[in-house]
């Protein structure tokens, strides 16, 4: 009987602290599958975030200008072939129908032609060179001084392409170059807002 007892004792016991300790391993799963749920929300967030990012540097590389004339600056990875000092590393970009291309006066006469691409290719038959211009730079001095000038084809703002060049040595070289920061010009960006102005008008009196 005695014996009986005691076994009963230790049942109840038993059970009583597997149920005290219920609660508690009730509470942990649930702090767990919480803070799992946190994470995963976070992790979501920050991929949805990521996403939202990448979207808005593709959009501004897409960006394509309106048709009309530029200043932009004309940059390289040489300093012995960049725009003359005197147009202030910039040159005139000229978009229409999408299409950009970029003239930029150089230093001197040195270089006699570019190819858009690298000198490898300027060298097939068949290559499409680019022929200079003759230009005439004012310095700040009131100096004058012909140069070479390009009209350059720009695939792209901002965007790093090939340009190759070759000079009087008959030797074509590789070049990077990028075409940055257009600013509408003044002149043209007046008689655009003069258009808009005007089509305003028309439409009010309608």
């Amino acid at each position: 009987m005695k014996r009986s007892v005691a076994m009963m004792a230790c049942v109840l016991s038993g059970a009583f602290m597997i149920g005290s300790y219920s609660p508690v391993l009730a509470k942990t799963e649930a702090k767990a599958v919480s803070a799992t749920a946190t994470d995963k929300d976070g992790a979501e967030a920050k991929t949805d975030a990521a996403k939202a990012d990448d979207k808005k540097e593709d959009t501004a590389k897409g960006e394509v200008l309106e048709d009309g004339v530029y200043s932009a600056e004309f940059d390289t990875d040489s300093g012995m072939f960049h725009v003359n000092e005197a147009n202030d590393g910039k040159g005139t970009l000229t978009v229409k129908d999408g299409k950009m291309t970029l003239h930029v006066s150089l230093a001197s006469k040195n270089i006699v032609n570019l190819f858009v691409g690298t000198a490898e290719d300027a060298q097939k038959d068949g290559a499409e060179l680019l022929e200079p211009t003759t230009d005439t730079v004012t310095y700040s001095d009131g100096m004058t001084e012909e140069v070479y000038g390009f009209d350059i084809p720009v695939p792209a703002i901002d965007e790093e392409f090939d340009l190759a060049l070759i000079g009087k040595k008959n030797k074509w070289y590789d070049h990077k170059v990028k075409v940055t920061n257009p600013q509408k010009e003044e002149a043209d960006a007046d008689a655009a807002e003069d258009t808009a102005k005007a089509t305003e008008k028309k439409d009010s009196e309608k």
